[in-house]
């Protein structure tokens, strides 16, 4: 008998995610992410120096990721990898391939910010500006999917598969890292739904990929 095909049942996982997090954006287009960038912004909830902490980490750990995973292979030459530094090393692939996938996404999507951050660029807040533009490319108009959670899920997300008893501190660490996006009009809740899902369906692909083995 055959063995059955990962890549299959990757595709038909991937179709089941896209089947969840797609009407979770629309409802939050029309009835979530305006109220709630609303809100953020009338209660100053962004003058917060803890919430704008938390938005830090992810851009630092993909700045370093290259690095790191140079070094990590470059030890391997002369030592078996252990499962954590494996699972490191692909963690820190995922996180860099699902934010240029994000980036991808983005200049398809086209969607306004919450608030204007840099050289006066269109938002809700700022302009009025609310909306998605296919393809019309740009920094200014780059709000979806977020990458600061693509990243975040993309990163957590293989520790989430290979160690599955350990899930409680990838929840600990990643859903603060999050909620702050939405904490400091970074991003619309939308945005990061639909970041968190794509982050998630690229580290099941990596992780799958690169044969972990899942522990406890």
């Amino acid at each position: 008998m055959n063995a059955p095909n990962p890549y299959r049942s990757l595709l038909a996982r991937t179709a089941v995610a896209l089947a969840v997090c797609i009407p979770l954006v629309v409802v939050c287009y029309f009835f979530v992410d305006k109220p709630v960038a609303f809100f953020v912004h009338d209660h100053g909830i962004p003058q917060t120096p803890t919430i704008k902490w938390l938005t830090e980490p992810p851009p630092l750990v993909q700045g370093w990721a290259p690095l790191l995973v140079a070094i990590m292979l470059a030890a391997w030459a002369w030592c078996t990898p252990s499962l954590w530094q494996r699972t490191l090393v692909i963690a820190c692939l995922s996180l860099i391939v699902a934010d240029q996938c994000r980036e991808s996404l983005g200049d398809v999507c086209g969607r306004y910010w919450p608030e204007t951050w840099h050289d006066n660029n269109p938002s809700l807040i700022g302009t009025g500006a609310y909306g998605f533009h296919p393809f019309k490319t740009g920094d200014d108009i780059g709000s979806f999917p977020s990458g600061h959670a693509s990243r975040i899920a993309g990163f957590a997300g293989v520790f989430w598969i290979v160690y599955p008893r350990r899930r409680w501190l990838c929840l600990v660490v990643a859903a603060p890292m999050a909620l702050s996006l939405i904490a400091m009009n970074y991003h619309f809740v939308g945005d990061v739904i639909a970041g968190s899902f794509l982050g998630g369906i690229v580290a099941t692909y990596a992780a799958t990929l690169a044969k972990l083995d899942t522990k406890s």
